[in-house]
């Protein structure tokens, strides 16, 4: 395990844990690249803009680091987060695998990979059970995620 990059998964998870999106957001690139199932893709000042942005916003997450691993300039993780979707206050469990790679000492491109069926489903209840695998539900929760960092980011 490459320890330097694997310190930086550690802090990176750390800070979520805390909900501190500032410290997060500390250990990207200043060109970076982000991608998820929620968002999409982000680049630059987006990525950890919605870092802070949802930690900020969250008032019951808890974050556990299950796994990781670094070598050369890439790295993994899996990790849990257990909170309560604002738009709905419904409960949701998410379990992520993320993909990293590291330049510099800092998260260049990062990627995190879940079931936005089964998010949908806990934080939507019945429509995303039953329409959460559809490009129009992702698309339409995607602009308002999308929508929502961009106000928070000009706010800034």
């Amino acid at each position: 395990m490459s320890s330097e990059n694997a310190q930086v998964i550690e802090r990176f998870y750390r800070a979520f844990a805390a909900s501190d999106g500032a410290a997060m957001a500390e250990c990207y690139a200043p060109d970076a690249r982000f991608s998820d199932p929620a968002f999409g893709e982000l680049r630059g000042r987006e990525v950890g803009g919605m870092w802070r942005m949802l930690t900020s916003q969250a008032t019951d997450l808890r974050v556990e680091l299950v796994e990781h691993a670094a070598d050369g300039d890439t790295g993994s993780a899996r990790w849990k987060a257990w909170y309560t979707f604002s738009q709905t206050g419904r409960p949701v469990v998410n379990d992520v695998r993320a993909t990293f790679r590291f330049s510099g000492g800092l998260i260049a491109e990062h990627d995190d990979d879940f079931s936005f069926h089964r998010w949908s489903s806990q934080a939507l209840g019945t429509p995303g059970k039953l329409f959460g695998w559809t490009p129009i539900i992702k698309g339409a929760v995607r602009k308002k995620a999308r929508g929502n960092l961009e106000r928070f980011l000009a706010a800034k």
